[in-house]
């Protein structure tokens, strides 16, 4: 699948296309079948390094699967998957330390310390107990767990349990991690940080393929993959989905409410605006839908200028919230499938 790189990363990266060959993740056509219709089916993506690559979607599509069978837990029945230049079934041992992976449900011993649990995670990556300190102090200081080294993982929130896995994925430095639903269950403040760190990683050249179930952490993501029954359905950057969804860019105006038919009529007749949707809530408030909001927005205001009894109170261009681009993208998804 081609896929488009306009967008943030397209300028972080300067890539006008994605190549294979850099790809830190490949897969051509996957698939893995446990019973007819449950599993994933036609799996086609790249990611290159320095991404944050989301998938997201409702529980049970997919995405836990497709963690494990890009981790080597699970073999495909079809298609080809590289990961770091190797198939994951066949990876090498220095190959698995440059991967980090954070499990969607607390896997750590709860009689360990925060401490313990970190140096017992070393070890299984081989690093000397002498070169593993800082590491290990760095770690902790990311996710902001210092002050608790010394208390059982037991004795931890739910929250700073989360945030001990985090760290635990990040000791050996990895270039790639796989994070599966790891902010399911935290508040939003932590939620939040979470992506901060994401981000800071993402900054550091690592690469982060991250699956949730919020969709609106999509927005936080350089590449988005949308998942429907085991299927990916739509594969793009944040900005190109919403256009997808809404068929252009949205621009917000709001106008005194009793001008606001005549402004409907005057924005029907300009050329750059190709639908108008009226607010049920807010009198004054309409949703203008073009091609290109930056480009059209100074139409609008010289159009509108033309007609001194009319007094624009706001507007600009608006990004609705990525809940409802999913819904959208689901039901034009929905509707394909009964054509």
């Amino acid at each position: 699948m081609q896929v488009s790189t306009t967008g943030s990363l397209a300028t972080r990266s300067e890539m006008t296309a994605i190549d294979a060959q850099a790809s830190v993740i490949s897969a051509n056509n996957v698939e893995h079948v446990f019973s007819e219709g449950v599993g994933v089916f036609d799996l086609n993506f790249e990611i290159p390094p320095g991404t944050i690559f989301g998938m997201i979607g409702p529980s049970g599509c997919g995405k836990t699967t497709t963690v494990r069978l890009l981790t080597g837990l699970y073999r495909p029945d079809h298609g080809k998957l590289m990961v770091l230049k190797q198939a994951p079934i066949n990876f090498s041992s220095r190959t698995r330390t440059q991967i980090g992976y954070m499990p969607q449900h607390f896997v750590l011993y709860p009689n360990l310390t925060v401490w313990e649990n970190l140096n017992f995670v070393a070890s299984l990556y081989g690093m000397g107990y002498l070169k593993r300190r800082r590491p290990l102090n760095d770690a902790l200081e990311f996710v902001e767990l210092s002050h608790a080294r010394n208390r059982l993982s037991s004795q931890l929130s739910g929250g700073m349990q989360r945030r001990l896995q985090l760290a635990c994925m990040l000791v050996n430095s990895p270039q790639l991690m796989f994070a599966d639903e790891p902010t399911a269950g935290v508040d939003p403040v932590l939620r939040a940080k979470f992506w901060e760190h994401f981000r800071s990683l993402r900054d550091q050249g690592k690469t982060l393929f991250v699956t949730t179930q919020y969709v609106g952490e999509a927005a936080y993501c350089d590449l988005i993959a949308v998942m429907r029954a085991g299927r990916i359905i739509h594969l793009d950057t944040p900005a190109n989905l919403q256009r997808k969804a809404l068929g252009g860019e949205i621009i917000k105006l709001v106008v005194n409410p009793a001008d606001v038919s005549a402004v409907i009529q005057i924005c029907y007749q300009h050329p750059a605006i190709n639908d108008v949707r009226r607010s049920n809530r807010e009198p004054g408030l309409l949703y203008l839908q073009v091609e290109d909001a930056a480009a059209t927005l100074p139409l609008l205001f010289g159009v509108l200028g033309q007609h001194p009894e009319i007094t624009v109170q706001q507007a600009e261009k608006y990004a609705p919230p990525f809940d409802d681009i999913f819904i959208q993208l689901m039901e034009q998804a929905e509707g394909e499938d009964h054509v």
